[in-house]
């Protein structure tokens, strides 16, 4: 060893010198700055990329060599709108009752019966009102999520999904989209959540986005129960031709008229649907290896938007390193689902749809309102006196009918025949009573007896025993609230596993503690990813996902209730 080169440094020479202070923001201003930071969109990217190759020529080609062909392309479209043309005939049935239900629930219904001529058409209350307790009990078991672990290593991460869930929701309005899925639901039978990836929210940076879906707008598979079997799933929906072109610019002059005529409520306002192209979200899975993949396309008549398929580049970080393998390997989200959440009221065999409140109670409230027409028209007829008069009567007709005339003439020869008062028929006490006891029939079919509203029957005035009885009377709205938890359980499977997969950067939340007090912190994907086991006997155990339960508890508004659902 040379140990000249080792000497020791002398007073004044190579000294460490005093590094100067750091004006940088400390690590959380950093994470905070990076996320509500701009991110560049897919377009820009484009943009950047083609800038890079010196752009495209005309006819695909790149740089002087031809593009290579999409795997989806117009052929597939076109076989794609063919299918869903097919899907759109199979649940035309279930589309026409929607709209006719719809006119029920706004007290429109005598639009839909086939008696529209009289003008005598009383409208009640009854099925509404029904519906209208239904939701309130809806709301009044507000779900709320705890996340169990299935390993005790675990635990410190589904205590954190367990805290920042919440958040992640409330973000969302979801309270908002479960009032409104839950009035879908009590009308049309059927409620459709939609579990999202939001590249666009936090400028950029993306988050989970739960919205209502119309039934309308969503097409799948005839004769299936379980959404997630279904070949393809395709939801429409209507944007504008401007919004469009300034969105995708290859669209200019390609938007012409849809041939794919969706079905369409009966509006109090006047809907223009000109101007507007029907916008496709086709999501289909296929199966690689051992695992399902969820493929999605975006198009308009013959134009692909995007393409998971068609995105062969490997996923790349912000600084271009390659970080993952392409969407055309991986699909559109990890886990592999159509991000569609079905909840039906009571379900029917062969379609993942059921029926609501209005189809039980429609024909009773048809009935009560009929009998109420014909009630009214026979006391309309029986308060306006009219009368028989003779053609040689003698009497002057228009005087006789102008009850500010004091006289009225008439000509000789008037006798007690001449004019006669029409004697009304009343109405039997029978016919009120039938339309009473279709009223407790509406009632009853409906679950909505007058105990399960806070009424009471003679005889019962100790609160025990009126407790247990609104205790029984709301068995059905339990047993319809734990049908809605069960799809809430799987939507908070869904934003668990979207975390896995985006969450990829730390993210702050604002935790309300147990006495009101909050505290702040930050959560990304790592204690969630994949992680190694390690090597037993030289052999590589793999990877493991840590996996989670989800339980449901009612977050309710009163104490009695809470006690009751939990």
């Amino acid at each position: 060893m040379n140990k000249d080169k080792q000497k020791k440094p002398t007073e004044g020479q190579n000294q460490p010198q005093a590094q100067p202070k750091s004006s940088e923001p400390p690590l959380q201003d950093q994470m905070m700055r990076r996320q509500s930071a701009p991110r560049p969109t897919a377009q820009d990217e484009f943009n950047k990329l083609m800038a890079q190759r010196g752009g495209m020529a005309a006819g695909g080609a790149m740089n002087g060599f031809k593009a290579l062909a999409a795997v989806i392309g117009r052929e597939q479209i076109q076989a794609a709108s063919q299918t869903l043309q097919k899907y759109k005939e199979g649940k035309a049935n279930l589309e026409r009752r929607i709209v006719d239900n719809e006119q029920w629930y706004k007290l429109r219904h005598w639009e839909c019966m086939r008696d529209q001529k009289q003008d005598v058409q009383p409208t009640s209350g009854w099925l509404f009102n029904s519906i209208a307790n239904k939701h309130a009990d809806a709301m009044d078991n507000f779900p709320s999520p705890n996340i169990l672990p299935r390993e005790e290593g675990d635990k410190g991460e589904a205590e954190m999904l367990t805290s920042i869930i919440p958040v992640i929701l409330d973000q969302c309005e979801f309270e908002q989209t479960y009032r409104d899925v839950w009035h879908y639901k009590l009308k049309a039978g059927t409620g459709v959540y939609g579990v999202f990836w939001d590249k666009s929210k936090h400028n950029g940076l993306g988050d989970i986005s739960i919205k209502k879906v119309d039934i309308i707008n969503l097409f799948w598979e005839s004769g299936i129960t379980d959404i997630q079997k279904s070949r393809n799933l395709f939801h429409v929906e209507l944007m504008d031709n401007d919004l469009l072109i300034g969105m995708y610019p290859q669209l200019e002059g390609k938007l012409g008229g849809s041939t794919l005529d969706l079905s369409k409520y009966v509006y109090d306002d006047k809907v223009d649907t000109t101007g507007k192209s029907a916008v496709v979200d086709w999501y289909y899975k296929k199966r690689q290896g051992s695992k399902t993949v969820l493929h999605y396309v975006k198009y308009v008549n013959d134009v692909v938007l995007f393409a998971t398929e068609n995105q062969t580049q490997p996923a790349v970080d912000p600084m271009g390193n390659p970080i993952g393998p392409s969407m055309a390997e991986t699909g559109l989200y990890d886990h592999g689902m159509y991000p569609f959440v079905f909840d039906p009221l009571f379900s029917v065999e062969g379609t993942p749809c059921g029926f609501g409140y209005i189809d039980v109670g429609k024909s009773a409230q048809e009935y009560i309102d009929r009998g109420n027409q014909a009630i009214l028209m026979n006391m309309l007829a029986n308060s306006k006196p009219r009368h028989f008069i003779r053609n040689d009567g003698a009497v002057n007709e228009e005087e006789y009918a102008d009850l500010t005339k004091d006289f009225i003439h008439v000509d000789s020869g008037l006798g007690q025949d001449s004019i006669l008062p029409v004697q009304g028929k009343p109405l039997n006490d029978i016919y009120v009573t039938v339309i009473n006891n279709m009223v407790d029939q509406l009632k009853e079919v409906t679950g909505n007896r007058d105990i399960s509203t806070g009424g009471t029957t003679s005889g019962v005035t100790a609160a025990s025993a009126i407790a247990a009885m609104q205790e029984a009377g709301s068995k059905l709205s339990r047993d319809n609230n734990k049908a809605s938890y069960r799809a809430f359980r799987k939507i908070c499977l869904m934003v668990v596993e979207l975390i896995r997969q985006f969450y990829d950067m730390p993210r702050c939340f604002r935790i309300m503690g147990e006495n009101g007090a909050a505290r702040f912190v930050q959560y990304s994907n790592a204690g969630i990813m994949p992680q190694s086991q390690g090597n037993d006997f030289g052999l590589d155990m793999g990877l493991r996902v840590p996996q989670f339960d989800i339980e449901v508890t009612a977050q309710k508004q009163s104490p009695y209730s809470k006690m009751a659902q939990n």
